[in-house]
């Protein structure tokens, strides 16, 4: 009878192993999505300290969800593809021939670091993202001058970032976000854009979607733009138990765009089975990664924060 009885247990702890080692794999691969050569920013520490915002703020909800802020960010590099002295300065300046997998994890890290970071990282953060933009200077193929420092030229980086953030959001995870939320999403968000020297920012949900109607005629889709989303397309991730997954967040990315972004980037000819597959992939997929992140950046912010009111 003892040996009978120690069956279940020994099929638990296989169990527990088992779900042990596919959480660690699926976190590992993750977090190589999001991290990269850049700085080391310490979630957890000092103890209290809310960082620029707080766990009271809207971005600290919509940004912890790995899965939304992926295809958010994808969604937004895509966008931002559109505008030719943005291109211009990706295209002069950008590794991303041969790393755009960097790209993306350097967006991350800034997102993360500005949202969660301690108050001297996310400063750190923002002035070290300064300094990179006054080297990035140079002459479109219009022959316009570009400067990734310019105001104006910020606020379309902040505005394509952020609205991809939150149609990313309402999509998967919380379609019910109200309007007052939305407003406060954009409102706060609008002092990372300010800091880093954005001008005329849009703070609220009609605001952002003004700004993005009275943007289109300066957009266009030319050889380069095609390039741009060619290799973002064809991106593979490091290993092939993420590739699958991987296409999934490409082509969610994707679905998040506006209507007439996906028509000026050519996906909108397969935009109704593109959503037909992605939408009800993501949600599948979602629910396994936030398992996996048991020790996100977001939760060891609320730690940090919390660790002073013991």
């Amino acid at each position: 009878m003892s040996d009978q009885a120690s069956y279940p247990d020994e099929r638990a702890g296989l169990a527990q192993r088992l779900a042990q080692r596919v959480r660690s794999k699926v976190a590992s691969g993750v977090t190589h999505l999001t991290t990269g050569s850049g700085p080391t920013l310490d979630y957890s520490s000092p103890p209290g300290d809310p960082g620029l915002f707080g766990p009271e703020s809207i971005c600290w909800k919509i940004h912890a969800d790995f899965t939304s802020m992926m295809t958010g960010g994808i969604s937004a590099l895509l966008l931002q593809a559109l505008h030719p002295l943005a291109l211009a300065g990706v295209w002069d300046h950008s590794s991303f021939r041969t790393d755009i997998l960097g790209r993306l994890r350097r967006t991350a890290t800034f997102i993360a670091g500005t949202t969660y970071g301690n108050r001297r990282d996310a400063l750190g953060l923002i002035e070290r993202v300064k300094q990179i933009h006054l080297g990035v200077t140079g002459i479109a193929p219009d022959g316009r001058p570009y400067r990734a420092s310019d105001p104006a030229l910020l606020t379309w980086v902040h505005v394509a970032e952020v609205s991809s953030f939150l149609t990313a959001h309402l999509h998967y995870v919380n379609p019910a976000l109200p309007m007052a939320e939305q407003d406060q999403y954009f409102a706060e968000t609008a002092h990372i854009a300010e800091m880093l020297g954005a001008a005329n920012i849009p703070r609220s949900r009609a605001e952002i979607d003004a700004y993005l109607l009275a943007m289109r005629p300066e957009l266009e889709t030319g050889t380069r733009t095609r390039e741009v989303v060619r290799i973002l397309m064809d991106a593979r991730p490091p290993s092939a138990s993420l590739r699958p997954a991987g296409a999934l967040m490409l082509n969610a990315g994707v679905d998040l765009l506006p209507p007439w972004a996906q028509e000026m980037l050519g996906f909108d000819t397969l935009a109704g089975v593109r959503r037909a597959i992605v939408r009800p992939g993501v949600k599948l997929v979602a629910p396994v990664i936030r398992w996996a992140l048991t020790n996100g950046v977001s939760k060891r912010a609320r730690r940090r924060v919390a660790a002073a009111r013991r």
